[in-house]
């Protein structure tokens, strides 16, 4: 651009001076046009570029559109799996909720388990292979002894929990130390249980701890008394013998029962 301008002006000088000659002016035209088409080469090329730049943009700005839009999809993927995770957490807390239900149904049907192996011996003596045959028929041949305690719990079953708490009564006095004695006075405290008269059933259930203290119901008898105290409202005293049957009996139904009802009580 420099170069075209001092030709320019050499050119007005020549004319000016009056000394410029055909042939200098010929050659002051060919540089001109020489110049001239480097410039119109510049300004190709600068327009050249201009479109690349141009194109290279909106290039650029068709990706910057696809990649807005594949933002844009993964927030609404982002979202969707949001949502499906907050829905298998809910599924989730609704599988643990399930599953703890379950596992206390499982305590309980282990409970009426247990309360089946202490009636174990009782069936025994009632005669378990006579089948649909009643029970005054099963125990013939039995001894004074085992008929007495059969004829008792049957009643107890029946759910004549009066009479069949006199029956038992009646058991422990003429038989109070036999292999039966420690079943017949947990009955009797569940006698009471059952009819809700939870004061006279813990001081039943006493006894079977007292009087028979190495005697399998004594878990039972306790697990019972606990319970008794809670449906007395006497939280304090029912937590005290529920930590004491984990303590001693720790692998037992019983504390599994035990430790289920202090997490009842604590919440």
């Amino acid at each position: 651009m420099k170069t075209f301008v001092f030709l320019l002006l050499f050119a007005s000088l020549i004319c000016t001076a009056g000394c410029a000659t055909t042939k200098d002016l010929q050659r002051v035209h060919g540089d001109l046009d020489r110049q001239i088409l480097a410039l119109r080469e510049e300004d190709a090329g600068i327009r050249k570029d201009i479109a690349m730049i141009k194109e290279a943009q909106a290039s650029l700005q068709k990706s910057q559109a696809e990649m807005r839009a594949d933002i844009t999809e993964m927030r609404d993927g982002i979202q969707s799996l949001r949502g499906i995770t907050e829905g298998l957490r809910k599924e989730m807390a609704a599988i643990a909720a399930i599953r703890e239900r379950l596992d206390n149904v499982s305590l309980k049907i282990n409970f009426i388990e247990d309360f089946l192996d202490i009636g174990k011996r009782e069936n025994d003596s009632e005669g378990g292979k006579a089948g649909k045959a009643s029970l005054k028929n099963a125990i013939k041949g039995k001894t004074d002894k085992e008929s007495a305690y059969a004829l008792a719990y049957e009643t107890f079953k029946e759910g004549k929990y009066e009479k069949a708490r006199g029956e038992f009564q009646n058991f422990l006095k003429q038989y109070p130390d036999s292999e039966y004695s420690d079943n017949a006075q947990f009955w009797i405290g569940e006698s009471f249980y059952f009819e809700k008269k939870y004061e006279k059933a813990i001081l039943e259930y006493e006894k079977v701890v007292k009087n028979y203290p190495k005697g399998s119901k004594v878990p039972y008898a306790l697990l019972k008394q606990g319970l008794s105290f809670l449906n007395l409202g006497d939280k304090a005293s029912a937590i005290l013998i529920l930590q004491q049957i984990i303590k001693k009996y720790p692998n037992t139904n019983q504390a599994r029962i035990a430790r289920a009802k202090l997490v009842e009580i604590n919440k």
